[in-house]
């Protein structure tokens, strides 16, 4: 497998393209903080983050599949042992700055 993450402006554009705030795109992605999603937006070599092919392969599931589809593969996580709720969150509060 060949993966080459998107770069910054790329993701900005997603973003965008939603029209959703950084907030918004850190729960699709399944971020604790807009903060953390904006490390991904970040030119800063020392504060960027690179996506990972899972956390962005999760984002896209969810914009693109029924519900159903995603809730059938949670389930399936949930037999093999994992605890996930999507409408939980954990970790910091997000000043839901852009």
């Amino acid at each position: 497998m060949n993966y080459k993450p998107p770069i910054p402006e790329d993701l900005e554009r997603l973003k965008n393209d939603l029209g959703k705030s950084s907030g918004e795109m850190a729960e699709l992605f399944g971020l604790a903080s807009g903060r953390q999603w904006r490390r991904y937006l970040s030119t800063d070599a020392s504060n960027k983050r690179d996506m990972g092919m899972h956390m962005l392969f999760f984002a896209i599931a969810r914009l693109e599949l029924p519900p159903e589809d995603i809730e059938r593969v949670l389930d399936r996580m949930r037999k093999v042992g994992a605890s996930v709720d999507l409408s939980e969150t954990t970790g910091e509060e997000d000043s839901s700055q852009p």
